[in-house]
């Protein structure tokens, strides 16, 4: 409406003689009034025409005022001045101005709609800016068929923001057609045409074209090389990822902050903590700047949170803070998932804050990994506020949520959360749902509660059941001592049996002297993981309670002559919110000083030796003199010990001590 009134306004300066020259505005000030120029005495080639050249005088002025420009409010003003003064050709100009402030999209696409004859210049303005500023990619293609439609034709500045489009959307029956007229056009061998190609490819699941796109750049540089590992990486080819990665050292490019992000996502699909370490030395060695994108990468849950090194992530992020950046979503989900993992509950209520101030505890990924964080580190109450809180909730959501109280064992607030999801119906369960269900079940020995959803998994939910499910069910089943049944789940399982399956039924059998179904799972368990000590170790104690020393022996023989050694339980004490870690049979003592001069300063040594007697770690943490004023703080109402999970049959403890204080 507004622009239809500045048009009127248009119009009627048109029909009538220009109005004398207002006096000059304030330098300080330069809308406050009608802009006018005084008149040159000299002699001009429009000196017969002085409209004329206060007109081009002027358009001058507003096009130099409209560079320096950085506020909308600003180049409405000067908008307004050329609509008053007839300065109508400067459409281009203006679209860029407002493109390069980033103002609100409704405003740029209205005085877009208003250009009387959009050229190409135009068209690659606004297609270049819904694809990279306002993110509206159907709009996007719309656009480009537009200028086509109209006559206009699209260039090597239209292509590679058309491609990025159906790239997001994804849509690969648009970025075909693209890249047909590119070839029609001549335009195959233009760089960023070609990468926008690969990423568009990539991103719609054809890596074939992508990668015969990229075999088919005659020079590559290093944007080539990172679209194509970024390809690979992205769509989960991460042996691919890394094969390339390899290639572009062996091409003398170094990798720049792109490509290790790629690379470290890579790293952490494959679980090559090895080369992911390697790659972080070229962090450090091309000095990249650790920004909340590499700190990302390098946080990753993938690459630390799940393959046991999750101190390593913690450590990392507060190095991230060091340097000053500030951690995005993805770094917070990240670091949430290692404390969730170590049990770091002081860095978790932290990042909670954290969030909280930055305005990300409404986002459904970050709220998740605060469910997960609290629920693993004993704060049960803390994710129910969190999920209760939560104003969208996805799948994920939920399942965080159903599996937390199952790990608590409140099984039937699990199973009751799960039945309040079904009655919602916004979302469906899935797999993932089914096995914090069936896990509830296991807690409490609900077996026909767990066989009547897992019955009802492919019938009433189209859901196959994979080998967690019949996890769950052979635990079940094996817990209640039904381990014939048990057995039968497994021979009709449509895969093999795991190793968490059958040692779980292992350990049934060992509970219940059952050796005749024991020594089935013992040949099953041996040929998968023959250098896993636990096995041997509860194989040979079923033979001994059977008084089978004979067997019992033989195993206890097969460990040592493979070389198989007992691995140690392993427990962590936060104190004061520093984490240490120790192991059974090893020396626990606090900071950097050694044994002797801790015994010199009167301070005793905690040696825990049996970490499966949980008392015993108790006891000699609060008899050392060490941490004389301190409390053990529950991890759970009730509980001063949180144990965490099994770790090579022994019990993994978390006691967590807090500076006394009597108020």
């Amino acid at each position: 409406m507004q622009m239809h009134e500045q048009c009127s306004k248009l119009k009627s300066v048109r029909a009538q003689p220009p109005p004398p020259p207002p006096p000059p505005p304030p330098s300080d000030l330069p809308f406050s009034r009608p802009l006018s120029f005084e008149k040159s005495s000299s002699s001009h080639p429009y000196q017969q025409q002085p409209h004329n050249y206060q007109h081009i005088h002027l358009t001058v002025k507003l096009l130099n005022l409209l560079k320096q420009c950085n506020s909308l409010k600003s180049l409405k003003q000067i908008h307004s001045q050329m609509l008053i003064n007839s300065i109508t050709n400067k459409h281009n100009y203006l679209l860029s101005k407002l493109v390069d402030l980033k103002v609100d999209f409704s405003y740029a696409f209205l005085f877009f709609s208003h250009i009387p004859q959009p050229n190409d210049f135009s068209y690659n303005v606004m297609i270049r800016a819904l694809t990279k500023t306002w993110h509206k990619f159907s709009l996007c293609i719309q656009l480009y068929f537009q200028m086509k439609f109209s006559g206009q034709k699209p260039n090597n500045f239209t292509y590679p923001f058309v491609l990025i489009s159906c790239a997001n959307l994804p849509s690969l029956n648009h970025g075909r057609t693209a890249n047909s007229s590119v070839i029609k056009i001549g335009l195959e061998s233009d760089s960023h045409i070609a990468h926008s190609l690969i990423t568009m490819y990539s991103r719609c699941g054809e890596l074939g074209h992508a990668r015969k796109v990229f075999d088919g750049i005659p020079q590559r540089d290093l944007i080539s090389w990172n679209s194509m590992i970024s390809g690979y990486s992205k769509m989960g080819f991460a042996g691919e990822a890394v094969g390339l990665f390899r290639r572009m050292r062996m091409a003398g490019f170094e990798p720049d902050e792109m490509t290790l992000v790629s690379v470290l996502g890579a790293c952490g699909d494959l679980g090559d903590s090895s080369l992911g370490r390697s790659v972080e030395g070229l962090v450090e060695e091309n000095r990249v700047e650790l920004n909340s994108f590499v700190g990302s990468a390098l946080i990753d849950p993938n690459r630390y949170a799940q393959n046991g090194a999750a101190d390593e992530a913690i450590t990392l992020f507060h190095d991230m803070k060091g340097t000053g950046a500030e951690p995005d979503k993805i770094t917070l989900i990240g670091v949430l998932s290692a404390c969730a993992s170590f049990g770091a509950l002081d860095l978790g209520k932290w990042l909670d804050a954290y969030a909280s101030q930055k305005g990300f505890q409404h986002d459904i990924y970050v709220s998740t990994g605060l469910i997960d964080m609290y629920a693993k580190c004993g704060s049960l109450n803390h994710a129910l506020q969190i999920f209760k809180d939560m104003p969208q909730k996805n799948v994920v959501s939920w399942n965080a949520m159903i599996s937390a109280l199952a790990f608590h064992g409140r099984a039937q607030d699990a199973i009751s959360l799960f039945k309040c999801m079904l009655e919602e119906g916004i979302v469906c369960p899935n797999d993932i749902t089914f096995i914090g269900v069936l896990s509830a079940c296991v807690h409490v020995g609900l077996v026909e509660e767990g066989r009547r959803w897992f019955d009802l998994m492919e019938p009433t939910f189209g859901l196959i059941p994979k080998v967690e499910h019949y996890s769950c069910m052979v635990d079940l089943l094996a817990r209640s001592g039904d381990l014939e049944e048990a057995w039968k789940f497994i021979e009709k399982m449509p895969q093999k049996p795991d190793a968490v399956i059958l040692g779980a039924l292992l350990g049934a059998c060992r509970s219940t002297g059952n050796v005749e179904i024991g020594e089935r799972v013992i040949d099953l368990l041996i040929e998968l993981e023959p250098t896993n000590s636990g096995n041997y170790v509860i194989s040979s104690k079923i033979y001994a309670n059977s008084k089978r020393w004979d067997d019992s022996a033989r195993m206890r023989g097969l460990m040592r002559e493979r070389g198989v050694t007992k691995t140690p339980g392993c427990s962590w004490i936060e104190i004061e919110g520093e984490l240490h870690e120790f192991h059974a049979g090893e020396g626990f003592y606090l900071g950097s000083r050694d044994i002797s001069q801790k015994a010199e300063d009167g301070e005793i040594t905690v040696v825990p030796t049996k970490l499966t007697l949980l008392n015993q770690v108790l006891a000699a943490a609060r008899s050392s003199s060490v941490l004389s004023g301190y409390m053990v703080k529950a991890g759970q109402q009730g509980r001063q010990i949180h144990v965490q999970r099994k770790l090579g049959g022994l019990s993994q403890v978390m006691v967590i001590l807090t500076p006394y204080s009597a108020t």
